[in-house]
């Protein structure tokens, strides 16, 4: 792993405990410059993964509590006019921050999740007219609770797709439990977190990994996985390019943190289920029939033939 990566690797799990897995597979999304969707239940750390990359990361950090009467302009931020001045003066919102958790995104009004569309995609945002952009980096993790549905309204398959990864941390196992115990038996970890990692730091890691090679046949076997998804007999809506290309993003970011040159099959296969499960639309009639996306994926990615590269490829690494 890429010394610095290390060290902010071994930073978030001084706080999430048992979850290495999920940590490594957030610091990927955060190195391609992809945003994170964190769901699972009530109390298993969704917030507490968030808080932890930003705290370890040396930028602004800002967090948006979604509730039912939140508005737009709460995220995106108000033109304010000042009668001694005779102009508009624009008070940013907290979406101007390099590092943004939008917790329990779903307890929000979709016109207001709609705020967050073009800040996600173009990194910019629209008011009164003007475009503001974001400051890079700009890495936005959002939560929500998949269990309680009253008061709730789900992502449209459009902010869906704006997403990355999508990730759930699950039930620690019973020896992990106690040590979180133990390890929050006075005060929490989160509360003596320091940054580790400066901003110019993770610029330069993230430019890197955009470097490593994806080679033809990486490129083909991406884009026959997601093919697959379009014609599949349990899927009503496949994935599109935006998906290919969060694929690929995805797995070079992998490879880079796993300190490879060139892309290979086993890192796409480890982020697809994440990258692309979140995507598909199933059909209607075997939605309620067990059937998970995840499954979906995960028999495509046991169909599909994988390439095979040149020795070269394979044994190339990053220098670190």
């Amino acid at each position: 792993m890429h010394p610095t990566l290390a060290i902010l690797y071994d930073n978030v799990r001084r706080v999430i405990l048992g979850k290495d897995d999920v940590v490594r597979t957030a610091l990927t999304a955060l190195v391609s410059r992809g945003h994170v969707l964190i769901e699972d239940a009530p109390g298993l750390g969704k917030t507490m993964l968030a808080r932890a990359i930003a705290q370890s990361l040396d930028c602004g950090f800002k967090r948006i509590q979604f509730t039912p009467d939140l508005l737009p302009s709460d995220i995106t931020g108000v033109s304010v006019y000042h009668p001694e001045k005779q102009q508009f003066e624009f008070h940013p919102g907290p979406i101007f921050s390099q590092v943004v958790l939008a917790d329990e995104i779903n307890r929000t009004s979709p016109r207001t999740q709609a705020a967050l569309l073009e800040a996600m995609e173009e990194r910019q945002v629209t008011v009164d007219g003007h475009t503001h952009r974001l400051a890079e980096p700009f890495f936005v993790l959002a939560t929500q609770n998949p269990i309680e549905l009253d008061g709730t309204y789900p992502l449209p398959e459009a902010q869906l797709d704006r997403f990355l990864m999508r990730l759930e941390l699950g039930y620690p196992s019973p020896a992990e439990e106690v040590r979180i115990l133990e390890a929050q038996a006075c005060t929490h970890p989160i509360e003596t977190l320091e940054a580790v990692v400066r901003i110019d730091e993770l610029r330069e890691i993230q430019r890197q990994a955009r470097e490593v090679v994806v080679s033809l046949e990486l490129r083909q076997y991406i884009v026959a996985l997601v093919s697959a998804t379009r014609s599949h007999a349990d899927v009503r809506l496949g994935i599109s390019p935006r998906g290919s290309l969060a694929l690929m993003h995805a797995s070079q970011a992998h490879a880079f943190l796993h300190g490879l040159s060139f892309v290979p099959p086993d890192s796409v296969k480890a982020v697809a289920p994440f990258v692309l499960a979140h995507r598909l639309i199933l059909d209607p009639h075997r939605e309620y029939t067990g059937l998970s996306r995840r499954d979906i994926v995960t028999r495509l990615l046991k169909e599909v033939p994988v390439p095979t590269l040149p020795h070269d490829q394979r044994a190339a690494r990053v220098s670190s």
